[in-house]
């Protein structure tokens, strides 16, 4: 238990060093960086994604559907005017 505390507190305290260091500045730097980049290539979350893809697959369902319609209605139209 003492092994962990003793651990921990060095742990702690190395990190408390690289974050007040020019180490931490040119993370936090890098970072921004990052964020300006991801921005930038205006990327979506993953649910985002999701959400968008079935929005997709439901209109495609639809128009699948209405072709569908379409189709034999043109069929009907052409055998109605066949008959006249």
């Amino acid at each position: 238990m003492l092994k962990a505390k003793v651990l921990n507190d060095l742990s702690k305290k190395i990190k408390d060093i690289a974050a007040s260091s020019p180490l931490g500045d040119a993370e936090k730097n890098i970072y921004a960086l990052l964020q300006g980049a991801f921005t930038k290539m205006e990327l979506v979350s993953r649910e985002e994604f999701d959400v968008q893809s079935e929005v997709l697959r439901s209109a495609r369902e639809q128009l699948t559907l209405c072709e569908e319609k379409l189709a034999k209605l043109e069929l009907l139209f052409k055998k109605t005017n066949k008959l006249k």
